[in-house]
């Protein structure tokens, strides 16, 4: 008699880092046990949203996503995207520096992204700003409809093609501001399931990213299918800016760059409770 399996629905971003990562667990290249994993590909913004319905098992969330769903979800001490020193970028179609930006209208990939979380303890108020979706920004701002955009995932590497320009790139500024990396991205854990459940899963997921990096041509492969418009080069490139060696753990300094974003963000009044985070495994 066939083991009933323990279901876990997987949301994740169709881009090559969060591809790169989950490879292994998308495609049966390690053993999961008693459970069995599906996949759904949607925006980070989208999934932020869907979190706050607790729909999923295990997704990708946002750090400035996760201040409001402490309730329900847990975060993996494994599966973070850290900018270490670089991070999301305000672009514009001319040269320019961050007083600039005051009064301007930014598009932006969502309200509750940690970029934007970012852009707003930069900026504070001094700005506006319209939604779109990540992947639609810099035609926006090459097509002079917005000031300037504010880009995730792999038009950290592209916007010089359009002709923009770089204003600011927050994980930069960050790490003047604090000394440490900016955590973008986790992945989270429902509660629900249960202590040994949550530490059994994210012990999978923790083994899916050690396979890509130790398979890395095979699993860059099956990234590329997100790569939109990278090249080889520039998908390994972005890969390796946000699946390293803070993919596989926090470790002390991620852990506190993540509390310390988060204290700040409600110091300044942008989230509205304190946060403490919960790590698992």
């Amino acid at each position: 008699m066939s083991q009933v399996k323990t279901l876990i629905q997987v949301g994740h971003s169709p881009d090559p880092d969060d591809a790169f990562m989950f490879h292994a667990l998308a495609n049966d290249k390690i053993d999961t046990g008693s459970y069995t994993f599906t996949h759904t590909l949607q925006d980070i913004e989208t999934l932020n949203q869907r979190a706050l319905n607790a729909e999923l098992e295990l997704t990708a969330v946002s750090l400035h996503g996760y201040a409001y769903l402490t309730e329900t979800y847990a975060v993996c001490a494994c599966g973070a995207s850290m900018g270490d020193k670089y991070g999301p970028m305000v672009v514009a179609r001319a040269p320019g520096d961050i007083a600039g930006l005051k009064g301007k209208t930014i598009a932006v990939p969502g309200k509750l992204t940690t970029a934007f979380l970012t852009l707003k303890l930069l900026l504070g108020d001094d700005f506006q700003y319209e939604v779109h979706p990540f992947d639609e920004i810099l035609n926006l701002v090459e097509a002079g409809k917005v000031d300037a955009g504010l880009i995730i995932h792999e038009g950290q590497l592209t916007y010089g093609d359009q002709g923009l320009h770089l204003i600011v790139d927050l994980g930069q500024w960050w790490f003047e501001e604090t000394g440490l990396p900016l955590p973008l991205g986790a992945n989270a854990i429902r509660k629900d399931l249960g202590e040994q459940a949550m530490h059994e899963v994210t012990a999978l997921l923790k083994q899916s990213i050690q396979y890509g990096l130790d398979h890395r041509a095979e699993a860059l492969e099956y990234a590329l299918q997100y790569g939109r418009n990278l090249d080889r080069g520039k998908a390994d490139e972005f890969v390796g800016m946000y699946v390293n060696d803070w993919t596989l753990d926090f470790g002390p300094r991620g852990r506190e760059a993540v509390q310390t974003l988060l204290d700040r963000g409600h110091a300044a009044g942008i989230i509205p409770q304190p946060v403490q985070v919960e790590f698992i495994g």
